[in-house]
């Protein structure tokens, strides 16, 4: 059987009792079946995991007791960024844990002119916990023990400013360059590597916004022939760079 990853909120401590949170209790009671003496990873996100045990299945809770820390890391050494226009519902879900599996830093979700999804005050705050609970799920299947940072909606405008000292690329369907050409020689330069990948909504990026993210430093690229769509874009762009200058390449 292979090892049963929870996420806990921290900070965890060897020697504690900790309840483990409602949904991932359900999910190793009802689902994977597991009693008292059951043997559990637990990780907060601050780095590496602990061994931990399950001492008691109540009817209303889960409780463990942490063990060691282990000071295992599953993180690439590429920390790239995705800038990603707002996509519908399962669509960004899909996105955020793939993105994740990828090895994702940080996800800033954009509006723009063509994104079918506007989310304001309270109902962004609603997406953002809901994203960042599908990230969890996915550090918790994939081995990571960080969870990517998962921004608030922002303006396009916003999110240009906000970029870094890496390299900046704009995902650009018809670009007389690729990704691939630009990032070939990332893998030779002295880390850290931080990419910032920008990818528009379903309908694409607008003229006028294209140009506003050009003058905030992204690079127009392709990444091939065949135009792909919202959801597949990102996490193609993510999986070249993780070729090339990350983790699976090695």
């Amino acid at each position: 059987m292979r090892d049963v990853r929870v996420f806990v909120p921290g900070p965890l401590a060897a020697g504690s009792v900790i309840t483990l949170p409602d949904q991932a209790a359900e999910h190793v009671v009802r689902v994977l079946r597991l009693r008292a003496g059951a043997a559990l990873s637990v990780f907060d996100g601050s780095g590496g995991e602990h061994a931990a045990e399950i001492t008691e299945v109540g009817r209303r809770a889960v409780n463990a007791r942490v063990g060691a820390h282990h000071a295992i890391e599953r993180e690439s050494p590429l920390q790239a960024t995705l800038v990603q226009g707002l996509a519908r519902g399962e669509k960004m879900d899909w996105i955020v844990q793939k993105a994740t599996e990828l090895g994702v830093a940080r996800i800033v979700p954009v509006t723009t002119e063509r994104s079918v999804v506007q989310l304001e005050g309270g109902r962004a705050d609603k997406r953002v916990a809901h994203w960042r609970a599908v990230a969890i799920a996915a550090c918790e299947q994939c081995g990571r023990n960080r969870v990517p940072v998962i921004d608030a909606p922002v303006a396009l405008a916003e999110a240009a400013a906000l970029a870094g000292a890496g390299p900046r690329w704009m995902m650009a369907p018809g670009a007389a360059r690729s990704l691939y050409d630009h990032a070939a020689g990332l893998a030779a330069l002295p880390p850290p590597h931080q990419p910032w990948l920008l990818v528009g909504p379903e309908g694409g990026l607008t003229e006028a916004e294209a140009a506003l993210a050009a003058r905030g430093g992204f690079v127009p690229v392709s990444l091939g022939p065949r135009v792909l769509r919202t959801e597949t874009a990102g996490v193609a762009a993510l999986s070249l760079l993780q070729a090339l200058a990350g983790d699976l390449g090695r």
